[in-house]
């Protein structure tokens, strides 16, 4: 099969082989697949976050010169089942499912590995116990979102977003959107979004923000007053005495770049609850005394829960979201490095979507291996030096993604910005 590689630094497009299902696995064609800013991220930092997540303790299955197939943004179709299945979609089904395969000795993330392919190739596979069968009527490129819009329900629901709360939203990218879209399902408003790019602003308001705000003519911190919250701590006992509402500031960083946090802090009134969702990949700095002198709250968010990736879907489905208006366009295999280009420097583009099917068509499977030979799984170009390595319900609900045997830990799964 073909597929989109990290190798030696750069994407190309290449031959290899087809993934063979093991136990609880299925085999799936990639419909499509979402570029993410993660992957953006992976392909520039790549050794960089190989190191960082030994640092902190977790294990990459990302090795140092190996091929890497990214993609975890995905919709799929089913092929053929695995051993010890429980046969729950039949081959035709358009799937979703939370970027992790479990094997024996664990999860591993989809997209994030040097072993299995993720979803910029034409198969791959899922595990059975993860997947959703998208509802009639959704398209393949709006079921591919349901991954970007878990990490912004994610980050509201960390926030603990209330209507007592008076919303900013910083940085207009896939994240801030899904961010603004999942304030929005929860009837929460108005919303304040920031962002450089007019074609960012402008789906801003698609998803229904309804103070639009370029950065480069005022500041969006000048908001605040008309939202009800007080400049200053004087200002805020004062109201609260003369028996007016007063709003306590909820800001979102969406942007992942350094300096973002600090200069946040420093324009966010006191009290103010700042949830960072962007992905900043470089060693960055904070004046804790800005922070401590407002009492200003700090929250680090990553990732989602089998109940959010669900609920993802279905608002999806349902038209609670009007998070489909992200996609700027859809490429195939062969676009798909300029693609990634055009997402670094092109800030007009959102979410540009992989079709591996779109250009050329992808060849026949091929038959079956006689009966007696073995198939072996696909493997990825080994580490420089080194050998290869070892190794439904239907419609969208829940219990699938669950089981007594094991729990999904949402952090191990990159999803960032």
């Amino acid at each position: 099969m073909r597929a989109v590689i990290r190798r030696g630094g750069a994407l190309v497009v290449d031959e290899m082989a087809t993934p063979v299902a093991a136990a609880g696995q299925v085999l799936c064609k990639t419909l499509v697949c979402g570029i993410c800013g993660s992957d953006l991220h992976a392909l520039d930092h790549y050794d960089h976050m190989i190191d960082l997540t030994q640092r902190i303790g977790g294990f990459s299955h990302m090795k140092k010169g190996a091929d890497t197939v990214f993609g975890h943004e995905f919709c799929c179709e089913v092929l053929e089942a695995g051993p010890d299945t429980a046969g729950r979609f039949k081959a035709g089904a358009r799937v979703v499912s939370m970027p992790g395969l479990m094997g024996p000795d664990g999860m591993e993330t989809i997209g994030y590995s040097s072993r299995i392919p993720g979803g910029f190739a034409q198969e791959l596979l899922l595990s059975e116990m993860l997947m959703l069968e998208v509802p009639n009527g959704l398209s393949a490129e709006h079921a591919a979102l349901t991954e970007p819009l878990a990490v912004g329900e994610h980050a509201v629901a960390k926030a603990e977003a209330t209507p007592d709360h008076a919303l900013m939203v910083v940085g207009c990218g896939p994240v801030g959107l899904a961010v603004i879209a999942s304030l929005k399902a929860r009837g929460l408003g108005p919303i304040v979004a920031a962002d450089y790019s007019a074609e960012r602003r402008a789906a801003a308001q698609r998803m229904g923000a309804e103070i639009i705000v370029d950065p480069a003519q005022v500041s969006p911190h000048d908001s605040w007053a008309s939202l009800g919250v007080p400049a200053s701590r004087a200002d805020g006992v004062i109201a609260a005495a003369q028996g007016k509402d007063v709003r306590r500031p909820l800001i979102f960083e969406c942007v992942g770049a350094p300096g973002v946090v600090q200069s946040l802090a420093m324009a966010a009134p006191p009290g103010a609850r700042i949830v960072v969702a962007g992905v900043c990949m470089e060693t960055d700095a904070i004046e804790p005394l800005v922070l401590i002198s407002k009492e200003i709250e700090l929250r680090y968010v990553l990732g989602y829960t089998p109940e959010e990736f669900g609920a993802s879907l279905r608002n999806l489905a349902e038209g609670v979201t009007a998070y489909a208006g992200a996609i700027t366009g859809v490429v195939g295999l062969d676009e798909t490095p300029d693609a990634f280009k055009r997402l670094q420097t092109d800030k007009s583009q959102i979410k540009i979507m992989v079709a591996p099917g779109k250009w050329p068509p992808p060849p026949p499977r091929g038959p079956p291996p006689p009966v007696g030979e073995e198939r072996r799984p696909a493997e990825l170009s080994p580490p420089s030096g080194g050998s290869k390595a070892e190794g439904r319900e239907g419609g969208y609900g829940l219990r699938n993604l669950v089981s007594p045997s094991w729990a999904v830990d949402a952090t191990s799964l990159p999803s960032m910005l």
